[in-house]
């Protein structure tokens, strides 16, 4: 996808849209237009990738985005389907003005971003009360709600520790990117497999700990594994 640029019309940038943003309104059209029929199963994620030529985990962004919408349904062990009032949403426009960020670009970016981050935070190699306090949350597992907020402000205030104002407040922007509803629905999906939050919790703590013990390369190393290790989880396994 082209980087894209910014347009004024009378003053308001354009909207261009995301990857999965296109391949949810060629399924939607679908459902408009009476190829896809309410109560049919929807293809298969991968043969859905093929056959719009995107990747998967693009296709599996554009099925959560239409759930949000009240136009797919999933259902344990069956796929995904599309639900009975799904025309009417699609006529009534609805979530039409809602324009998430994409999960994969926001992995993509952090991969990107906070293994420098912890670099420079584990060269001030100094404990954290607010960090330690979320670790201490996560460890407990609460409710998903509970814990994808912990995870969320504990990748926010590794930023923190670095003291620099200019990344956290960089930090902060993806903070919010996390708390938008396509991504907390991907989330929580990834994040239901048992064991899954004390993997996370477990990879936080060791990130964490390097940083504290001033080690900046071990720190960058588990961050970046985390990443990937969320990235996979949250956008290229079959969906269940």
């Amino acid at each position: 996808m082209s980087v894209m640029s910014v347009e004024q019309t009378s003053g308001r940038p354009l909207h261009h849209p995301q990857r999965y943003e296109r391949v949810a309104d060629h399924l939607a059209g679908e459902v408009r237009c009476g190829t896809l029929a309410p109560g049919e199963r929807l293809p298969s994620e991968r043969d859905l990738a093929r056959r719009l030529g995107v990747g998967r985990s693009s296709v599996r962004e554009a099925i959560a985005a239409l759930q949000l919408r009240g136009i797919v349904e999933t259902r344990h062990g069956a796929g995904s389907f599309i639900t009975a009032v799904a025309t009417d949403r699609i006529t009534d426009g609805d979530g039409a003005e809602r324009h998430d960020a994409s999960p994969s670009a926001v992995l993509e970016a952090r991969g990107a971003f906070e293994p420098s981050v912890v670099r420079l935070a584990a060269a001030r190699a100094r404990r954290d009360p607010v960090a330690e306090d979320l670790l201490d949350l996560m460890d407990r597992e609460p409710d998903r709600a509970a814990w994808n907020r912990a995870d969320r402000l504990f990748h926010r205030q590794l930023a923190a520790m670095t003291d620099n104002p200019v990344l956290l407040a960089m930090a902060e922007s993806v903070a919010a990117l996390m708390d938008q509803p396509l991504w907390q629905s991907l989330r929580d999906e990834s994040v239901a497999a048992a064991g899954r939050m004390a993997l996370y919790a477990a990879e936080h703590r060791m990130t964490y700990e390097a940083v504290i013990a001033g080690d900046a390369e071990a720190a960058a190393f588990h961050a970046a594994q985390h990443i990937d290790r969320v990235r996979r989880h949250m956008t290229l396994e079959p969906a269940t």
